[in-house]
């Protein structure tokens, strides 16, 4: 009995790629790809000549018994067009089955788009929701983030760039004006991260020319804190300037924690000190 192999494939760059991927493309019999016009790229970079077959959503019911049939005495790789497979492509149900019937389903780490834009986001990666492509439709998307506008996890969408503008209106609109990162072309040669406001982002690319895969990364939802009254601010001013704090830092420190704005804290410090 075969195993079924899940070969994570750059997302761009063709050095992405792990010498144990390579290895398993070459030993595999077959190799079940998304996109075989991207898959043979690769292949051919690396000189491999592995037989391969399309296994998307236009092919999977066809192509789900042949797979399944020729892990009964070999080894099946399945690749996506890039990055790691069964995210957010067909490879799901050939994985499920393959578990169910019993198959050893063994995974061979690599590229994710969507990892390596939390990573550089600047954003917190400690907790994340990853949530795939945005609804296409305007009212289905806006649906879908009241849904999730409360969650105080770090958001992972994917979007394609002819609806990158659309879908910065609504997360403007539903989730409010909040940190994001736009990483776009990853690995490639016009790889870019924006990092901003989501209404600078809106500005940013109103009157560009948007091209590549995007994922977008949002700030999760956090609550306002509850606002100090005036005597314990003066309270905590006085602690720092008696503590020797600059009165920058003390401004700083207590506006995130206070629901006072900076600039307030710091005229308040001007006219005490």
């Amino acid at each position: 009995m075969g195993s079924l192999y899940l070969v994570a494939t750059p997302i761009g760059n063709l050095e992405d790629v792990s010498a144990r991927a390579l290895r398993v493309l070459r030993e595999a019999s077959l190799i079940a790809a998304e996109d075989t016009r991207q898959t043979r790229k690769l292949l051919s970079h690396y000189n491999i000549h592995t037989p391969l077959i399309s296994y998307h959503e236009h092919s999977q019911a066809r192509r789900l018994e042949n797979i399944l049939e020729k892990l009964d005495g070999a080894d099946v790789a399945l690749v996506s067009d890039a990055g790691t497979p069964a995210l957010n492509d067909p490879g799901f149900e050939l994985v499920r089955l393959a578990i169910e019937r019993g198959y050893t389903v063994t995974p061979v780490p690599g590229a994710c788009a969507p990892i390596a834009a939390l990573v550089v986001s600047g954003l917190p990666t400690d907790k994340f929701l990853y949530l795939g492509y945005l609804p296409h439709k305007a009212g289905d998307r806006q649906r879908f983030l009241k849904q999730i506008a409360g969650q105080p996890y770090t958001l992972i969408f994917l979007e394609s760039p002819h609806r990158l503008i659309p879908a910065l209106v609504d997360l403007g609109m539903i989730l409010g004006d909040r940190d994001i990162a736009i990483a776009r072309e990853l690995t490639k040669l016009h790889e870019q991260v924006y990092r901003g406001k989501i209404s600078a982002a809106q500005a940013f690319y109103a009157d560009r020319e948007i091209l590549g895969e995007i994922t977008l990364v949002v700030a999760g939802y956090q609550p306002e804190p509850e606002k100090w009254d005036e005597q314990r601010l003066h309270s905590e001013i006085s602690a720092g300037l008696a503590q020797g704090e600059a009165p920058a830092k003390i401004a700083s420190r207590l506006a995130s924690i206070s629901g006072w704005p900076r600039r307030e804290i710091y005229r308040m410090l001007t006219n005490i000190t």
